[in-house]
Parts: C-alpha cells; structure tokens; sequence
C-alpha cells in the first residue's frame, strides 16, 4: 500500500558520503522512528586517502562491513563510485560509473538501488537521462525550496531545506501545522560530520524530536515517499 492512500504528509531525511558520524546520526533517527537514505560512494570505502579535514573536524567514510548493520531498516542510494562531478563524464563514462556503483551498492546490501543524489549537486537533462537509462528512478539535488511540493521530474529532486538552515525549526512548524487535501513532502538533507564542525548535534536531536510521533505524517525513505509518486512514466 502507497503511503498515498493513507497519508496526505510525508517526512524523509537524506544524508550523503558514508561517514563515521553516521553511526550518531542512525542512532537518533532509530531513537524517534525516521527512516533516512544514505547515499554512498562504492568507490571510496576502503580509500584511506579519501578522508580529509574540515574545521578541525575529521572526516573519513566507514568501511564497507560496517555498513550493512548500521543501515539497516533504512535505504541506501548511489552517489557515484568516488563522488565525480557528473556533468565532468561523457555518457558513456557516466553509465558505466553509474551502474558500478549501483551494482556494488547492491552486492554489499542485498537490495535493490534504485536512487541517486546528485555528487556536488551538479545535474543536467544529459545527466537525468543516464540516470533514466541505467534504472534510477529518483535523484536528489541541494538547492532548498523551503517548500513542500511533490518533485514534477523525479529525477530532479529539490528538497526542502538542509538541516543547518537558520529556518529550520519554522518550516517544521508549518509542516506539521498543514492540513492538505494532496500530497506534501518535507525532504531534509545533509552530511552528519556538519554536525561536528557546528556543535549541532543537540539541535538536530530537537528537531527529530518536534518532527517524529505525528499520527498523520509518514516517516518513510525516499525510495518510498516518491516512489508513490511515479504513474509508470516518467515525472
């Protein structure tokens, strides 16, 4: 049964690169009942020289056996094998790199990958027609909307805001306010290390607070919040 049928609002969380921070992020969501997608470079996981540093924070992705576990009850997503800039890949490069990572993702998790973010949130209809092509069925970007419109193209997802958006605590204000007669969806994204360069730990524990336990709200992952979505056509 589509969340559609029963729901009219819809809550999902998306959280890029696979990094050690995940393990206080998962543990929050799993506190409140949210489900995230993760999306995850193949690529990377075993590269130490992948990591790096940002205000003092360390950043290094998590070792592919440790992410099984970890994301369990939640969804994982492709975001490239090493994080390029798609737009930089000629289509036969971008097909190949697409399907790697999907196929990877897939043989680590025993699931069926289906979404996609957007690496430095760089996207153009060349890129949404790949993706079309090697079975990805939703892509997310990063520019905020601070809105809660269902997507009209499914592989051009904008979502509701970042997690350190100054208005943060407003929009959820409204969302949980909103009575609709039609489908809305507040979409939250961004990287958990953020959370340690900004001491922001305590605030997003707040909002998933204010956001979770509300009877007329399903708590979903992308794949099931905009695959109720899709008509069998593309959006």
């Amino acid at each position: 049964m589509k969340w559609t049928d029963r729901y009219t609002k819809a809550f999902a969380l998306s959280y890029d690169d696979g990094v050690y921070q995940d393990i206080r992020l998962v543990e929050i969501l799993n506190r409140y009942g949210l489900k995230a997608t993760f999306n995850l470079n193949s690529g990377l996981m075993n590269d130490p020289s992948s990591a790096w540093e940002a205000e003092g924070v360390r950043v290094e992705r998590m070792p592919p056996d440790r992410l099984p576990s970890l994301y369990q009850g939640h969804e994982i997503a492709s975001h490239l094998t090493r994080h390029q800039n798609p737009i930089g890949l000629d289509n036969d490069a971008l097909r190949m790199d697409i399907l790697c990572d999907k196929a990877a993702l897939e043989d680590l998790f025993g699931c069926e990958v289906t979404g996609f973010a957007y690496p430095f949130g760089a996207a153009d209809s060349r890129v949404e027609a790949v993706l079309a092509e090697c079975g990805i069925s939703y892509a997310r970007g990063v520019q905020s909307t601070h809105a809660f419109d269902p997507p009209a193209d499914l592989l051009h997802i904008s979502p509701t805001c970042r997690h350190k958006e100054e208005n943060l605590f407003e929009l959820a204000e409204r969302f949980i306010a909103l009575q609709p007669d039609c489908p809305r969806i507040f979409l939250l994204w961004g990287h958990s290390y953020e959370f340690d360069m900004q001491q922001g730990w305590e605030r997003f524990e707040r909002f998933c607070e204010r956001m979770a336990g509300h009877d007329d709200i399903f708590y979903g992952t992308c794949s099931e919040l905009f695959g109720a979505l899709r008509t069998g056509e593309r959006r």
